[in-house]
């Protein structure tokens, strides 16, 4: 890859390293005033290895902001019931400030009805139902963190979303659906697609932004990116693939974000900045906006 082609990556990893280091400062702020430290629980239903990973990263950067893991683990058969009860008494624990539910959740846990048991004050990683209507109406919400994450990443680039016109790949309630929000109310014009929209490549050809979270690898085809336009690749698949062909997509864009190192460390450090936010908001002592 030449020097022009290193210019066009966006690096996720240094963007997330100083989110991180802001979290950290108002975690100890936080405890400086109130002597209580952030707490976030992480709760993980089975043993998919891939879930497994995510929580110990998560937990591993919650502790190194100065922030207290809680973890909760069920086993696979777990009923739906049981996960419920404790989200439930986690939600009434005033040393949890942030409740995170690893998904994909496994049968015969009902996911939603997980999700529905976090108080929106604790919904910081943006999945409850609550959450994503006030995201819709561009009210004061915890966002989804990756399409959250996404945002800080269009922000720190200086990409122009007024007026720009953005395509949507993935209609997921915590990616596709709440990142097309996100868009919208900040004045893009907004097509929401998924592997099944028809004409789709002639759709994806007009986009100034593309977001790319559709979970099938090199879905999108260098010959669809519009030239200069800017891609996102929320994808992650075996073989650090994400859901675009890089190699032909950095020929035509204007600016992209390599996988791994682009969404994925944004995603982790949006949900530990906002559980600091979260703690804040709690202890009622610090308004860091």
């Amino acid at each position: 890859m030449n020097a022009e082609h290193d210019a066009k990556l966006m690096d996720g990893r240094a963007l997330a390293q100083r989110v991180l280091a802001g979290a950290a400062d108002k975690a100890a702020r936080i405890k400086a005033a109130t002597g209580v430290a952030p707490g976030l629980a992480t709760v993980l239903v089975g043993t998919d290895p891939a879930s497994v990973v995510y929580t110990r990263m998560k937990r591993r950067r919650c502790e190194d902001a100065g922030m207290r893991p809680v973890r909760l683990e069920f086993p696979e058969g777990t009923t739906t019931d049981a996960v419920v009860e404790a989200v439930e008494a986690l939600g009434a624990d005033a040393a949890v400030h942030g409740i995170l539910v690893q998904h994909p959740v496994p049968r015969p846990v009902d996911k939603r009805a997980v999700f529905e048991a976090i108080p929106v004050a604790k919904d910081v990683d943006g999945v409850t139902s609550a959450s994503l209507g006030r995201t819709i109406l561009g009210m004061s919400a915890f966002g989804s963190c990756t399409p959250a994450g996404i945002m800080r990443l269009l922000r720190e680039y200086a990409v122009e979303l007024d007026g720009a016109y953005a395509v949507v790949i993935g209609r997921s309630p915590i990616l596709g659906r709440p990142m097309a929000s996100m868009l919208i109310n900040a004045h893009a014009t907004v097509t929401l697609c998924h592997s099944r929209t028809r004409s789709l490549p002639t759709i994806v050809r007009g986009a100034d932004v593309l977001i790319a979270a559709v979970g099938k690898p090199e879905f999108v085809q260098g010959d669809w990116i519009k030239p200069g336009a800017v891609v996102i690749d929320a994808g992650y698949n075996a073989g650090n693939v994400g859901d675009v062909d890089f190699p032909a997509a950095l020929e035509r864009c204007r600016l992209i974000t390599p996988v791994p190192g682009g969404v994925g460390p944004m995603t982790i450090a949006t949900l530990i900045d906002q559980t600091a936010d979260a703690a804040a908001q709690q202890l009622g002592v610090i308004n860091f906006e």
